[in-house]
């Protein structure tokens, strides 16, 4: 066979390596683009489920506050009556709050008498005070709550100094 022969013969196999890498890269790009769209689908679904969740939670945080908010309501009912009874009852609600808060993981803290924490205090004011170390907590102005790993707000606290 001559050279010339062996030519269309390289052609056609040339060509037929063309369409099947044309082939193979049609199935990745068809591939690519179900990929594309199944990631986009997770996205919005994720998306979906988040929203929902964090739907969930309010309504569940809400729900729990929903008693503290009838006692105040029988309260408001009863302001016409004896004015002792009435703090007795708003004590009561207050500290059915603070329960609620540390059930969500938000107990108040006492900071009195300890050292000023820049991550849980919030210094208002200083006073010179002779019988306790400079640094040290006085006086809570403002109720801190938290834990030690995450804290819903500082406390505002006057911090002792020099005398």
């Amino acid at each position: 066979m001559s050279e010339q022969e062996q030519r269309p013969s390289d052609t056609d196999s040339g060509a037929g390596e063309t369409e099947d890498l044309r082939a193979k890269l049609a199935e990745m790009e068809d591939r690519w683009r179900r990929a594309l769209a199944d990631f986009d689908n997770l996205r919005k679904r994720a998306a979906r489920e988040s929203a929902q969740q964090r739907d969930d939670e309010r309504a569940a945080v809400a729900a729990r506050w929903l008693p503290v908010l009838d006692n105040l309501e029988l309260a408001l009912q009863h302001a016409d009556a004896d004015p002792a009874s009435i703090v007795s009852g708003v004590r009561a609600v207050h500290e059915q709050a603070l329960g609620v808060l540390a059930e969500l993981g938000f107990p108040r803290r006492s900071d009195v008498n300890e050292p000023f924490d820049p991550s849980r205090h919030e210094a208002v004011a200083t006073m010179p005070d002779a019988e306790a170390k400079p640094g040290t907590v006085l006086r809570v102005v403002r109720p801190g709550y938290g834990s030690a790993e995450r804290s819903l707000r500082p406390a505002a606290v006057v911090v002792a100094k020099d005398a």
